[in-house]
């Protein structure tokens, strides 16, 4: 009798314990105030930095294209387990017609001729010198709305990713009363934008960094939209700038608090409470769903813990680049693709695009510098900022493509935005939504725009 009185006083105090944490978890943090000058740049900062916005073209000097082309020549092959296709990795026969193509078949002026297309400038933000496309739409004397549209890109991908839908939005429709100015950063580290020479630069202080350019370019107030690292990056100034940030439109949306867990938990038992049947098997079972996410990220762990380990390899060998990069985009595409010979890389994608891809990690020696994003935004000190927990009045819209690797109901969206606009669920379509399916995605940011713009109108009067 008083073991059993003992045993439920027990359960009671640790039901308490755990009520407490959880409560304490789910409490709503202060919003950071991070400062928006924080020099990043290496050394001591001047007294005085360079403000001006440069013109600036991509070049691939011929001194890199000789070297490039040994170190491809000189790549050492091991034949693939039988049977294996890409399961253990980027399969090492599917990668010999790449880098034949690299070497004998990619024209390298035709491409800088190509990445130019677009007007791309540079300016030194917080001390880095920021690399970017922008386009202005021609709308010659019509009365019409510009407004500013910032997309950013994450790892493995980078500007490459918008090349074709940047025409489809800077485009003027005939039933729109709108049409945006395109902003393309290229993210700390990334291509022939600078990375921070100081640790603790997350995807909130990069989120910092786009605020500070889009007023750089003169916009007060602007759009914005992007998938992997640039969504992460667009909710965190969606939160912290919440007066800035006129909408958030997002292809990856990932909300993780204590409350979100426990849910999903009571859902692994009860699905029907939390996700319509019909997107039951993106959650459920929770083991299943967990073991898929450990076995393709892998990588997200060495960068997250040892960046410049894996770094070291991947600015030095092309062929090494290739395969840790391009077994994403197969992966990332269309998981199933794993059992593909050739990893279904060509797919949606064709060997031009994915090399220009390799060749802004490449010609700027940008892996390490890229790869460190993970390291800081999984850090204690930036994941103690609390940032999914803060909820934010902005409207936001989210495009679901049904090959995405992560999954994300209305009722988690509502958890933190508190004006969910528009959910898009897209007949087709992987991670790389701005390359693979820019059609899609331009007429979906188009009309969540729409939707912003009528928000805006509704909560002004």
């Amino acid at each position: 009798m008083v073991v059993g009185k003992l045993f439920s006083f027990g359960v009671l105090l640790v039901s308490v314990f755990v009520g407490i944490k959880i409560y304490d978890m789910n409490k709503v943090p202060p919003l950071p105030n991070l400062p928006e000058d924080q020099y990043w740049g290496p050394g001591k900062a001047p007294t005085t930095l360079d403000t001006s916005v440069r013109p600036f073209k991509i070049q691939f000097p011929e001194e890199m294209i000789t070297d490039l082309k040994v170190r491809l020549r000189q790549t050492r092959y091991t034949a693939p387990l039988e049977g294996t296709a890409f399961q253990y990795g980027f399969s090492q026969s599917a990668m010999k017609p790449l880098v034949d193509f690299w070497l004998n078949k990619y024209d390298f002026s035709k491409r800088e001729e190509f990445l130019n297309q677009f007007p791309q400038f540079k300016t030194n933000i917080q001390g880095l010198d920021i690399h970017f496309i922008h386009v202005k739409p021609n709308i010659g004397n019509q009365k019409i709305k510009v407004l500013p549209l910032l997309l950013l890109h994450g790892w493995p991908g980078s500007i490459r990713e918008f090349y074709k839908i940047i025409p489809k939005l800077v485009e003027l429709k005939k039933d729109s009363d709108f049409v945006f100015e395109v902003i393309v950063p290229s993210l700390p580290g990334f291509a022939f934008s600078q990375g921070a020479s100081k640790p603790g630069m997350g995807a909130a202080q990069i989120g910092v960094i786009m605020k500070n350019l889009m007023q750089r370019l003169g916009h007060q107030k602007f759009y914005v939209q992007g998938g992997d690292w640039g969504a992460i990056i667009c909710a965190s100034m969606a939160t912290i700038y919440q007066d800035n940030v006129l909408g958030y439109h997002s292809n990856f949306l990932m909300i993780s608090t204590p409350l979100n867990f426990i849910k999903l938990f009571i859902g692994s038992m009860w699905p029907s409470l939390f996700v319509e049947e019909k997107f039951q098997h993106k959650l459920f079972p929770i083991a299943k769903r967990f073991k898929e996410t450990i076995v393709e990220s892998g990588y997200l762990h060495q960068q997250a813990t040892k960046p410049d380990s894996v770094g070291m390899g991947l600015d030095n060998s092309p062929v090494g680049l290739a395969a840790w990069i391009l077994e994403k985009f197969a992966i990332a595409t269309d998981v199933s693709s794993k059992y593909l010979d050739d990893g279904g890389v060509t797919a949606k994608f064709t060997y031009t695009e994915l090399i220009d891809n390799l060749m802004l990690y490449w010609t700027n020696k940008a892996a390490t510098t890229a790869a460190r994003i993970y390291a800081e935004s999984f850090s204690s000190a930036h994941l103690s900022l609390g940032l999914d927990r803060i909820p934010t009045k902005v409207p936001m819209a989210s495009a679901r493509f049904p090959n995405e690797l992560a999954f994300s109901t209305e009722w988690q969206l509502k958890e933190k935005y508190l004006n969910v606009i528009q959910i898009t669920d897209m007949p087709r379509g992987g991670h790389f939504a701005a390359l693979e399916e820019p059609e899609l995605l331009a007429t979906d940011i188009r009309l969540a725009v729409l939707k912003f713009e009528a928000f805006h109108i509704e909560h002004s009067k």
